[in-house]
């Protein structure tokens, strides 16, 4: 059996989570090879599996990317569900289907009220463009990074001071069941703009090991009860914040190509492993 881990051409092996899922596949009689997405000398039918892994210039080339995914012939996550997560408008789905999210502004004609907040494009990954801004002496800057992401659209959402004191949780699905959980360092710095972030190899910040509570797997299993024609992803990450209330709300919903972080759970490249066998 074989199974492609697809990835993009500045990552041609995958990348240390691509090494750990093929390690965690090999005794399963699995073959795991990394291949570039958009590499056209992949031969994608020879494998019995597609799994979109480090794809992470989609950005600059969605479209492509969607065409690519629709063609193959047996993609996890399913091509339907990269389209709705590609783009992060989906939030206003789930924000919809009552959904507890951050508050979010789309496209909006000036900066908002809040005293600090986040500029970013709806279509990004690894934090890129994003810019976290304090109002007052850093309003022409924001404006600037406003406008060159107008159309794209841009979003605005208010900076959650719980980001700084206790960082994001990230809540990790397999196989539509709970996986594992990790918490992410701050990667904006206040007032320091897009060039203030605070990444390592896929555009992430430390992560260390992490136990959900009740109310954040509660949050989680709304989440993705409400992602429209799926269940039973084969992965899915559930990132959040504790809001102003000191209850958790929804930051994004990961279902493209998140890092797993398999590194804060012993046991999580085998059983994103036995997943993918599963599905062979």
């Amino acid at each position: 059996m074989k199974v492609a881990l697809a990835t993009f051409a500045a990552i041609p092996d995958g990348g240390h989570e691509a090494a750990m899922l093929r390690a965690a596949l090999a005794p399963l009689g699995v073959t795991a090879d990394p291949v570039v997405w958009n590499d056209p000398s992949a031969d994608w039918s020879s494998y019995d599996l597609t799994v979109i892994r480090a794809t992470w210039d989609y950005i600059d080339h969605r479209d492509e990317f969607l065409t690519w995914a629709d063609a193959l012939p047996r993609v996890e996550n399913p091509a339907p569900v990269l389209r709705w997560n590609t783009d992060k408008r989906y939030l206003r789905d789930l924000a919809g289907a009552g959904v507890p999210t951050v508050p979010t502004l789309w496209d909006p004609d000036d900066l908002p009220d809040w005293d600090e907040f986040v500029v970013k494009p709806a279509v990004s990954a690894g934090s890129r463009d994003t810019a976290r801004w304090r109002r007052g002496a850093e309003d022409d800057r924001a404006r600037a990074h406003l406008e060159s992401l107008r159309g794209g659209p841009a979003m605005v959402q208010p900076f959650l001071s719980a980001v700084d004191t206790e960082g994001e949780t990230a809540l990790l699905f397999c196989d539509g069941e709970f996986s594992h959980a990790a918490r992410k360092s701050p990667i904006l710095r206040e007032g320091a703009g897009v060039e203030g972030m605070v990444t390592g190899e896929d555009g992430r910040g430390a992560i260390t090991p992490a136990v959900p509570t009740e109310a954040q797997l509660a949050l989680a299993d709304r989440a993705l009860a409400a992602v429209p024609g799926a269940s039973g992803l084969l992965y899915a990450r559930v990132d959040m914040v504790t809001g102003p209330d000191g209850t958790p709300v929804l930051m994004e919903l990961e279902l493209t190509e998140p890092s797993l972080f398999l590194e804060a759970d012993p046991e999580a490249a085998a059983r994103y492993a036995k997943a993918i066998a599963a599905r062979l």
